[in-house]
């Protein structure tokens, strides 16, 4: 596509991605200079359209970027009024006590929220202030300078042909170029495992791990909400099969968001995230509280989780890689909004300064300083040990010598008797051979309370023109049917949220089917192939999701 003669605009800073960490960072530069030129591109139909988050919200980020945010009307009113953690077991529970638990793990004060809709209300704060905001424009390529440098990005392609190719139809888009480029594509993005890879930026650093998250919005029987109300449960039914565990939170208008997450480093390829999702359901104290009650939306992405030792350098030659592009998340508190905030705004404070320096396509290394020793690192540091002790030594230990941890930590500035811990493997090297494993039996969903997985997916309004190119790219068509399937017993066909993969017997024998339609951009087969054969791009703008409350 690069051969393609396109027109192109100028820009003082170009940010690709419209979520916490890209409208934090596009605000930030108009409030430091209003005269700024920031336009922000969403692959999404419109802001929040591809968001999907738990989420309970520490504003400590939107404190520092929007001080009056409840003034001006922002989308979070539930605050946290009840805090509770639970070991499950198959029939009952056992309630873990708060007062043992390091502070920061404390969510009273907090707040409930869609991200969602928090990021359609900054998006309309960022567009008072002057920037630029274009949906439905989903950035495909990088666009580099004469010395290496990024300089921009390509967006708004239109109408390939099936195969890639240039139709009569198609609509070559634009060249947006900046004096510098913020990637905040979320998880496992594109351009920036491009990035990564071109500037080496994961030199030195440890292997970025993931979770898959799914959850679903539920309508409950008003005298079993209890609003301002979040619980977490770890336990059943993943058991020794992987690392994992619940959420539950129960916001305005008698309803719940309702999610699971399961670490992708899990070994058993017969592992199936979805089913024990579904199966999680079934457990009484949940279903006792979803009877009567009505699923309003479906949705899954990947989450990062390797923590501090693994984030990437975050500054490269003309630009900088924001929020989940980093991988910043808080994994025992499940939160990263607020480091994306934070990580915007560092990054906006950077570049702003050497705009004014007349400065351009250089490496912001002062951003790069201030993720590493800042208020970010001061919140990641404290937990660093927290996901390898659970992948070394399994969840109980992990619990007792993890909370020690953040205790000790907490109290002495950040030093743990650990050091810091590696993480070993990445999630797919850690998928061990099917012959190994038993076949996981999966209870039929009943329909009511757990449901199969194309149904959930028409709950996502997930849709793809069918006439572009498949984005879920296959390095070797052959391989998911020569090696993984008498291998790994493919893997595809489960580890995927949204039944893309299948394989299909005919009298052929077996193929490799991608049903790229039904994809919602999740990006775990990216993460967890085990032969490392997929890579997720992005399709044409405004595909994808509509996910309204996320």
């Amino acid at each position: 596509m690069s051969e393609i003669e396109r027109e192109s605009m100028e820009y003082d800073v170009v940010i690709v991605g419209a979520g916490p960490a890209g409208l934090s960072a596009a605000i930030r530069l108009k409030q430091l200079d209003e005269d700024l030129q920031v336009v922000v591109l969403e692959k999404g139909s419109e802001v929040g359209a591809h968001i999907l988050s738990g989420a309970v919200l520490d504003t400590c980020g939107l404190d520092e970027l929007i001080p009056d945010w409840k003034e001006k009307g922002a989308p979070i009113k539930t605050e946290v009024k009840k805090d509770n953690f639970y070991m499950l077991g198959a029939a009952g529970h056992v309630r873990i006590p708060n007062w043992p638990m390091p502070p920061l793990m404390n969510n009273h004060g907090k707040y409930i929220v869609s991200m969602a809709n928090v990021c359609r209300w900054m998006a309309e704060q960022a567009e008072e202030l002057g920037v630029e905001i274009f949906p439905g424009m989903a950035a495909s390529e990088l666009v580099y300078g004469d010395n290496g440098e990024v300089k921009g990005v390509v967006a708004g392609v239109f109408g390939l042909e099936p195969d890639g190719s240039i139709g009569e139809g198609t609509e070559p888009g634009m060249e947006l170029h900046g004096k510098y480029v913020f990637i905040s594509e979320g998880v496992r993005g594109s351009l920036a495992k491009e990035i990564i890879a071109k500037y080496d930026l994961q030199a030195g650093r440890d292997v970025q791990k993931f979770g898959i998250g799914m959850k679903e919005i539920w309508e409950i029987d008003p005298a079993k909400h209890e609003e301002g109300t979040v619980t977490h449960t770890m336990g059943w039914p993943l058991g020794g099969n992987a690392g994992g565990g619940s959420f539950l939170y129960h916001l305005e208008n008698n309803q719940i968001f309702i999610g699971f997450v399961v670490h992708l480093n899990y070994k058993n390829p017969h592992l199936y995230p979805y089913m024990e999702f579904q199966r999680f359901k079934h457990h009484p104290e949940i279903a006792k509280l979803l009877e009567g009650g009505k699923r309003v939306a479906y949705g899954a992405r990947a989450i990062s989780e390797g923590g501090y030792q693994s984030m990437p350098k975050a500054s490269f030659p003309g630009g900088a890689l924001l929020g989940c592009s980093v991988g910043l998340v808080n994994v025992p508190r499940i939160k990263g909004n607020h480091n994306a905030m934070l990580s915007g705004i560092a990054a906006a404070e950077a570049a702003a300064k050497a705009i004014k320096a007349e400065r351009s396509g250089d490496d912001l290394v002062e951003y790069e300083q201030e993720l590493r020793t800042g208020k970010v690192a001061k919140d990641l540091i404290k937990v660093r040990n927290v996901k390898p002790m659970w992948s070394k030594w399994g969840l109980l230990p992990s619990l007792v010598l993890g909370g020690f941890d953040m205790w000790f930590q907490t109290l002495t500035g950040g030093f743990s008797l650990f050091g810091t811990l590696k993480h070993g493997k990445n999630d797919a090297q850690s998928t061990e051979p099917a012959e190994k494993h038993k076949e996981i039996d999966y209870p039929k969903p009943d329909g009511k309370i757990s449901f199969d997985r194309l149904t959930n997916v028409s709950f996502a309004a997930t849709n793809h023109e069918e006439s572009q190119p498949c984005h879920l790219k296959l390095a070797d068509e052959s391989l998911p049917i020569s090696v993984n399937l008498p291998k790994f017993a493919e893997p595809a066909q489960r580890y995927c949220p949204a039944g893309v993969y299948e394989v299909v017997e005919d009298e052929d024998g077996a193929r490799f089917v991608v049903n790229f339609q039904n994809c919602v951009h999740c990006k775990t087969c990216d993460i967890k192939d085990p032969s490392q054969n997929i890579t997720w791009t992005v399709p044409q703008g405004g595909d994808g999701p509509n996910y309204p409350n996320m």
